[in-house]
């Protein structure tokens, strides 16, 4: 498995390749094109000075002076060469630049006619050829001739060649200098990642507990995300170590009471172990729900709506309690949400729903407030919980065996789910008449 920076690395390296190997043949197709424009235009205005230094007769005949204003015509081999032919494509003058060589020539052309091209000789060696037709005005008559230059590509070749080397030079160098930058660069830019890395390992080495280094906004919300997960599975480890604890603790006293039972005869005993194995059976479920509380989400988990939960809740109790005809409002906006555990949501909301509907008359009513967190207020019709019960059911550390007669675990669960949310719980008195249970979560 390649690491990030390799592959950045490596993905940036390829594209940069690539943008290297386009710039080169752009340039060179660019220059290449441009020296040959430049030819073209001085093979075209050579033609031009021989058809000035030309004299054409009465009789047709065509004479060159011996010097020329192009030296290279008149030096042997030099690769700038010239003839012109008549309208039968005799040649009446070659330039002494082509002696003992055999250059590409156009030979017949019409009047007015001009061609470029780019011609082989007979050793297959590429010339450019610049021809034109003109006819000729002497003594009232017209003689037709063609003009033709050409030019070997050796020259331009060898040009092209240095180009080329320069070009790929330069281009190799600025490629490496880029690569070196884009290193330094990835290196910097990926510095947060390498701290992040090192501080987790010093996590998993036990000699930090959180990622404590000031990030950049696109990793703080990775990191913030995973101190968020890792504060979440110590507070799991602990409510699992804690109910273990509490539960070992819980058992003592059923068994305990249980093994004295064994010393009062089979009557005594049957009663004593059926009330008790129903009292450990409830402290199990209670310490079981109690380690199972999820607690507070990370902020990349998607909130959970709140209506309908609620919404479910209400008609698999309103089956349960079917012979109340309970009536129950649901007073929830569409918009509320719950950040957390769906699970621990519906055991917040399942308990406290169960408990308005054990003890009310006919009413239930379940309201939901949320403006920087969140309120939950369950009401019922019935006669209420009292001021002691509600400090005894509320205080912190009581445990399901030690629980207010008729209330069971369901309260106890409550508060260890809004305890796991830092939240808060209280019990007052209704408009309703009865009870009224309200819990306060943060936003988060």
């Amino acid at each position: 498995m390649t690491s990030l920076g390799a592959r950045v690395s490596l993905s940036a390296g390829f594209v940069l390749a690539i943008f290297v190997i386009l710039t080169g043949i752009a340039l060179d197709r660019a220059f290449h094109d441009s020296a040959r424009s430049a030819r073209q235009d001085r093979l075209q205005a050579q033609l031009f000075l021989l058809m000035a230094a030309a004299e054409v007769d009465a009789r047709g005949t065509l004479s060159m002076p011996a010097p020329l204003a192009e030296a290279k015509f008149s030096l042997p081999g030099s690769g700038l060469y010239a003839h012109i032919t008549d309208a039968r494509g005799a040649v009446v003058w070659r330039s002494a630049s082509a002696v003992g060589v055999a250059p590409p020539f156009q030979s017949l052309l019409h009047a007015g006619e001009k061609r470029f091209d780019e011609l082989p000789d007979v050793a297959g060696q590429p010339f450019y050829v610049q021809s034109l037709g003109v006819n000729w005005s002497s003594g009232g008559a017209r003689h037709a001739f063609t003009f033709s230059v050409s030019e070997d590509l050796a020259e331009l070749s060898a040009q092209l060649n240095r180009y080329r080397r320069s070009l790929w030079g330069w281009l190799g160098a600025m490629a490496a200098l880029l690569l070196l930058v884009q290193a330094a660069v990835l290196r910097w830019g990926l510095l947060p990642l390498r701290r992040a890395a090192a501080e987790l390992a010093a996590i998993e080495a036990g000699r930090q507990e959180q990622l404590r280094g000031v990030y950049p906004r696109e990793v703080k919300q990775l990191t913030d995300n995973l101190n968020t997960l890792l504060v979440h599975e110590r507070a799991s480890q602990k409510r699992y170590r804690d109910a273990l604890a509490d539960l070992a603790h819980s058992l003592k006293t059923p068994l305990a009471v249980m093994r004295g039972a064994l010393a009062g005869g089979p009557t005594a005993l049957a009663a004593t172990v059926d009330e008790e194995v129903v009292k450990m059976d409830r402290i199990v479920q209670y310490q079981l729900q109690r380690a199972a509380t999820a607690g507070p989400s990370s902020r990349l988990a998607a909130p959970v709506p709140i209506r309908p939960v609620a919404a479910k809740i209400v008609a698999s109790l309103a089956k349960v309690y079917h012979d109340k005809a309970i009536a129950t409002t649901i007073a929830i906006d569409d918009t509320a949400a719950f950040h957390g555990d769906e699970g621990d949501l519906m055991e917040l909301l399942g308990n406290l729903l169960d408990n308005a509907c054990k003890w009310c008359g006919k009413t239930v009513r379940i309201a939901v407030e949320q403006d920087d967190g969140l309120v939950i207020t369950v009401e019922d019709d019935g006669p209420g919980v009292g001021e002691a019960e509600a400090q005894q059911l509320l205080q912190r550390g009581v445990r399901a065996d030690q629980a207010v007669p008729g209330h069971g675990i369901g309260l106890a669960v409550v508060r260890d789910i809004v305890a796991a949310y830092q939240g808060q719980i209280t019990i007052g008195h209704s408009a309703l008449g009865g009870a009224a249970v309200r819990v306060v979560l943060s936003a988060r």
